[in-house]
C-alpha cells in the first residue's frame, strides 16, 4: 500500500483581499475579480479561507475539480 503524502494547504484571510465597495450611491456595479485557481492554491492541495470568523476549505478533488466546504 502506497503511503499518502500529507496535504499541503494555504491560508488566506478575507481582510487580505481588497473587496469592491458594494451599494455605494451612484456607483456602477464592478465586475468580479478574476484569479486563477493555480494562483490561489500554488502547490497546495487545499486553501483555508477565513471569512467572518469562519474557516472554509477550498480543495482540489481527485478529478481536478474544486470543492468549497465549511
Amino acid at each position: 500500500m502506497a503511503k499518502k503524502e500529507p496535504r499541503r494547504h494555504s491560508v488566506i484571510k478575507t481582510s487580505q483581499v481588497n473587496p469592491s465597495p458594494a451599494g455605494e450611491a451612484g456607483s456602477r456595479a464592478r465586475a468580479p475579480q478574476k484569479i486563477s485557481s493555480r494562483a490561489l492554491l500554488a502547490e497546495a492541495d487545499e486553501l483555508v479561507i477565513e471569512h467572518n470568523g469562519r474557516e472554509y476549505h477550498l480543495r482540489v478533488t481527485s478529478n481536478g475539480k474544486l470543492i468549497l466546504t465549511a
